[in-house]
């Protein structure tokens, strides 16, 4: 009986200190530790401690190796752009989708449903194996178009222009070519570093990336910054769902949800520190052929299975809400 008793002991230690292991969690921020996406990853592992999960976070500031890591198993869970976490799940990295999200009202009700415990079981899929969960989406902010030139303020004028596209991003790639202008692929590690040194006329970043990558000094004096968002940036964070305990997903989304409107809050505020001298607006018939040639890119890619045509509804529901008189929410498509 003794014996017995013994071997169900062992068990249940094995089986607990499966469920309570360490994780390392890899976290990719352009700043590294001093980025406000690592500092939110900060206070998420201490939260992770009531949900029985003991994380180790690991800083990356190159977002391929984070990847990479993550698909080897070296990384339990990995928090990346969602642009570059698409791959693990169509869903809820098609809120990135170009074109898709228009203001940070809009982004906020993207985000929140798509945190919502409802739409639980989108939230898994399984690859060469392993079963990825999105357990958190953190708002990195609307990315707008910055110039060297201001007089490139028209459709017409951006033609034959060179643009940096992230390579690994083919809705960048349509988004710039169908605009007339020259895509120049590359990382999300050196595309400002491209435009400040002139190897590029245009970029797309959000605030986020404007003071601590010295944007401004690309813009200079005859630059601009165009407020007409190009696409919305969120990151993922993506976990091997076998390496944490039951139910941790589900803790895990209701408390990014829980974030939101500190999260919103920061975004507000790196938007406004940008300066209002180099803030330029399109004209309304500009904006207009704008919307259309990324509604059009939108429509291709997710016909291409790019993007999740779920989530394309589902935005262009928060689009319509929020802009009635757009002249999209009289057609059908998405």
């Amino acid at each position: 009986m003794k014996k017995r008793l013994g071997i169900i002991g062992a068990a249940f230690c094995c089986a607990m200190g499966t469920t309570h292991a360490g994780q390392n969690v890899c976290v990719f921020d352009l700043l590294g530790k001093s980025g406000e996406s690592y500092k939110l990853m900060e206070e998420w592992a201490l939260a992770a401690k009531e949900w029985q999960a003991d994380i180790t976070l690991i800083p990356f500031q190159d977002e391929a190796l984070v990847d990479r890591r993550l698909r080897e198993g070296k990384c339990d869970a990995a928090y990346m752009t969602s642009m570059r976490a698409r791959n693990y799940n169509k869903f809820a990295g098609s809120i990135d989708a170009i074109g898709g999200v228009t203001s940070n009202a809009i982004a906020q009700k993207a985000i929140s449903y798509v945190l919502d415990k409802r739409n639980k079981h989108r939230m898994v899929t399984a690859q060469n194996g392993a079963n990825y969960e999105v357990v958190g989406i953190v708002q990195i902010g609307l990315a707008y178009l910055f110039v060297r030139d201001k007089n490139l303020n028209s459709i017409e004028k951006v033609r034959g222009t060179k643009f940096a596209i992230l390579q690994y991003d083919a809705a960048q790639k349509i988004m710039v070519e169908s605009v007339g202008a020259q895509p120049i692929p590359s990382e999300i590690n050196d595309f400002v570093k491209k435009f400040n040194s002139g190897q590029v006329d245009a970029i797309a970043a959000p605030a986020y990336a404007y003071k601590p990558l010295e944007i401004g000094k690309g813009v200079g004096v005859k630059g601009a910054m165009f407020t007409f968002p190009v696409v919305n940036v969120t990151g993922d964070l993506v976990a091997r769902s076998d390496k944490f305990p039951a139910d941790f997903g589900i803790k895990s989304r209701a408390w990014f949800l829980q974030q939101l409107p500190q999260n919103f809050a920061m975004i507000k505020r790196l938007e406004m520190g940008v300066p209002s001298k180099i803030k330029m607006n399109f004209s309304a018939e500009d904006k207009t052929k704008y919307q259309k040639i990324l509604r059009e890119g939108r429509l291709s890619l997710t016909k291409q299975g790019v993007y999740d045509a779920t989530m394309m509804s589902v935005l262009k529901r928060a689009r319509c809400t929020v802009e009635r008189t757009n002249f999209e929410c009289t057609l059908n498509g998405e």
